[in-house]
């Protein structure tokens, strides 16, 4: 039975062309942007409970 060579590449060759082809089109997010809805949104759950209590 013959060896499949450069079987990885090939798998790997249309994830590397859809990645780069969603980098230009998607929207660019700044990390500090991520960090203060986590933020806020860990805030509004507390502030919930106290408000509402089980």
């Amino acid at each position: 039975m013959p060896k499949k060579k450069g079987e990885g590449f090939h798998s790997a060759a249309g994830l590397i062309r859809y990645f780069d082809d969603e980098d230009e089109k998607s929207p660019k997010i700044p990390p500090w942007v991520v960090v203060a809805m986590c933020v806020g949104s860990s805030i509004v759950v507390t502030a919930a409970a106290y408000i509402w209590p089980a």
